[in-house]
């Protein structure tokens, strides 16, 4: 029989195709990748996958495993889930997944409550593009995932931890840079930087600059906060960054000034999701609780409901 790590990374390369790409997924070499699923392969007597330098395609029967390796990690996670339920306490292994432009901000606050408050909890946190996370939370590769709303999948079970605002942050020579609010009018005819399309962060910002008749510049189109706060810094264009990226990092660039959106509030909304099938449901909302007391202490300017 294949072992459930095996079936993982089929899976992976099946999401993927590619295999640098999914074995990236997965956390293991590229090496290993291909010799499990060699190996895979010769315990099921099959070609599971075609390889060539310019693509990975799944042969029929690759696709018809595919489809039962899926149910089949599901149910091993329904498993874990159903044994660690019944605990009195949160403990063991949790597998949480959220995207990269919450995660480095976020968890440094949480950790010492975490620890604090559940000595036995182990956490194994891995990023990923937020239009990920829902299904592989789907399908059993993650315990929970901390992602922006809404979340595009059945089965889940949602609770929103806070509303984050948005900051539109200049270099500090701009003309905006002496004032605390600006109004939507005013972006008409700027350069805004944004990330890829593949953050929802993309979407908040392309949907602001159509309706204020402001530029995006989809030629410089960012990677990381990181690197989007440095395309700022020399001059690009400016860009809007989330509330506790501004909070942790941003408030310490002397470079950069960032300015409050008036009227109606621009923000996005942060939340937690796990399967509904999920025994630990409970305990799941007891650590939803303790985050949102978390950052409701840390970071004032956030709205947590």
């Amino acid at each position: 029989m294949p072992t459930l790590r095996q079936l993982e990374y089929l899976v992976a390369i099946a999401d993927m195709r590619h295999f640098h790409k999914a074995a990236t997924k997965v956390n293991v070499s590229q090496p290993t990748l291909s010799g499990q699923l060699k190996a895979l392969e010769e315990r099921l007597d099959a070609q599971l996958v075609e390889r060539s330098r310019a693509s990975v395609i799944m042969t029929e029967t690759g696709e018809k495993i595919v489809t039962i390796a899926r149910r089949m990690l599901r149910d091993a996670a329904d498993i874990r889930e159903m044994a660690a339920g019944g605990r009195d306490t949160l403990g063991g292994v949790v597998r949480i997944g959220l995207p990269p432009t919450i995660g480095p901000y976020l968890l440094p606050s949480i950790l010492p409550d975490l620890r604090k408050h559940y000595p036995d909890l182990k956490l194994y946190v891995r990023e990923d593009l937020p239009q990920n996370l829902p299904v592989s939370l789907g399908e059993g590769h993650y315990d929970l995932v901390i992602a922006p709303f809404p979340l595009a999948f059945d089965n889940l079970r949602t609770v929103l931890l806070f509303r984050e605002p948005l900051y539109l942050t200049v270099p500090r020579n701009h003309p905006f840079a002496t004032r605390k609010r600006i109004r939507r009018g005013d972006l008409a005819g700027q350069d805004v930087l944004a990330l890829g399309s593949g953050y929802q962060l993309h979407t908040v910002v392309v949907t602001l600059c159509e309706a204020c008749g402001a530029r995006v510049r989809l030629d410089y189109e960012g990677t990381s906060l990181d690197m989007l706060r440095e395309m700022v810094a020399t001059g690009l264009g400016v860009s809007f960054f989330p509330g506790l990226y501004v909070k942790t990092v941003l408030s310490r660039d002397k470079g950069l000034r960032t300015l409050q959106m008036s009227g109606k509030a621009l923000q996005r909304s942060i939340g937690i999701a796990w399967r509904k099938t999920s025994a630990r449901g409970g305990q799941y909302m007891e650590l939803a609780e303790m985050i949102k007391a978390r950052v409701r202490k840390e970071f004032r300017d956030i709205d947590v409901p």
